[in-house]
C-alpha cells in the first residue's frame, strides 16, 4: 500500500498511513555516533523503566487508552468489524473466495443496519508484508431498504495476485451524515482497537533504530535537536486524544487528520511538526527516512 509517493499530497489523512518502515541508513557525522551510543544501556534502562510504568497505570497521571483493545461480536455476515469514530460507527468487511470484498455499514450497535451517503471509495491495498500497493475502488451497491441516494454496502475485487492472501487496505476518505472517516483494516482480524484507523506503534526493537539513525529527510541534526531520545520516553505519561471534529484554524496530525497537540511535536528536517499520538510520530518519520524527496510544510497541515 505504498508504491506512491505519499508526501507530495497535503491532504493530511491519505494513504501515507500505508508507507512501511524502512530504516537502516548509516550515521554521517560524529554528532550522530554519539547520539546513537549515547548512554545505550542508559536508554534502554530508562525504556524498560517506562514500560513498566505504563504496565502499573496507577502510577502514572494519564495512559494512552489507544492501545486497548476491545472484542466485538462476529459480523452477520461472518466478517471482520471494523470501529468508525470510537464506535460511532462499524464497518462489516467480508472476502469471499473469489476475491470479492464487501464492505456493510452499521450503527452503534454493530447489528444494525445503516445507509449511508452513496459514494465511490477509493483506497489501497498491499499483501501483508510487502511494501508495494495497489488502488482498490469499492462502488456504492444499494441493498432493499436503502433510501434513494444512499446505500449499506460496497463491493470492490482483490487484484488477482491478492486473492486468497493476507492483505491490509487504507480508504482514506468514507463519508457519513457529514463526518470524514479514515478507513482501514487487516484481513483475518477477529478483534480491533479503540481508534483502528490510526498506525500501529513501532516494535520496540525497532523503535531505537529508527529514531536514533539518520535516513532520507531525517538528520543528524534533527536527532541532536529532539534530545537524543526515543518517542517512548519523550512523550511519556502524556495522553491521547484524538479529536476528529477540528476547527478552522486548527493544527492537523500529518497521518490521522485529527486535531494535533503540541505535545507530540517531533523535528524532522529541521521542521517542527505535531501529531495526535506517538504511533503517528512513527509513520511519519519512517516514512520521511524512506524519501529524500521535499516534505510538505508543517504550516500545510492547518484546518481551512
Amino acid at each position: 500500500m505504498k508504491s506512491k509517493d505519499l508526501f507530495n499530497n497535503q491532504s493530511a489523512a491519505m494513504t501515507i498511513a500505508m508507507i512501511t518502515l524502512a530504516v537502516g541508513c548509516n550515521p554521517t557525522s560524529e554528532r550522530v555516533n554519539q547520539a546513537q551510543q549515547t548512554s545505550a544501556s542508559s536508554l534502554d534502562r530508562e525504556v524498560a523503566s517506562s514500560r513498566s510504568t505504563a504496565a502499573n497505570p496507577a502510577s502514572m497521571q494519564d495512559t494512552n487508552t489507544a492501545d486497548n483493545e476491545h472484542g466485538h461480536k462476529d459480523g452477520e455476515h461472518g466478517g471482520i468489524i471494523i470501529s468508525l469514530g470510537r464506535d460511532s460507527y462499524h464497518i462489516e468487511a467480508v472476502t469471499t473466495s473469489d476475491g470479492q470484498v464487501r464492505l456493510y455499514t452499521l450503527g452503534k450497535e454493530e447489528t444494525r443496519v445503516i445507509d449511508i451517503e452513496s459514494q465511490i471509495l477509493k483506497g489501497f491495498i498491499k499483501a501483508q508484508g510487502e511494501t508495494d500497493s495497489r488502488e482498490i475502488v469499492f462502488e456504492p451497491t444499494r441493498q432493499d431498504g436503502d433510501r434513494d441516494g444512499r446505500t449499506s454496502l460496497f463491493l470492490g475485487r482483490l487484484p488477482e495476485p491478492l486473492i486468497g492472501r493476507a492483505f491490509e487496505v487504507t480508504i482514506p476518505n468514507i463519508r457519513i451524515d457529514g463526518e470524514r472517516f479514515r478507513l482501514g483494516f487487516q484481513s483475518g482480524l477477529t478483534k480491533h482497537t479503540e481508534n483502528p484507523e490510526m498506525p500501529t506503534k513501532v516494535a520496540d526493537s525497532a523503535e531505537k533504530d529508527l529514531y536514533l539513525t539518520p535516513g532520507g529527510r531525517y538528520t543528524a541534526a534533527d536527532i541532536v535537536a529532539n534530545g537524543n531520545t526515543i518517542a517512548t520516553l519523550k512523550f511519556q505519561g502524556i495522553k491521547s486524544e484524538h479529536d476528529m471534529r477540528p476547527k478552522i484554524g486548527d493544527m492537523l496530525c500529518p497521518i490521522s487528520g485529527t486535531k494535533a497537540n503540541p505535545k507530540f511535536t517531533w523535528i524532522i528536517d529541521g521542521k517542527s511538526y505535531q501529531f495526535c499520538c506517538p504511533p503517528c510520530v512513527d509513520e511519519f518519520l519512517s516514512n520521511s527516512k524512506s524519501s529524500t524527496d521535499p516534505l510538505p510544510d508543517p504550516e500545510s497541515f492547518v484546518k481551512k
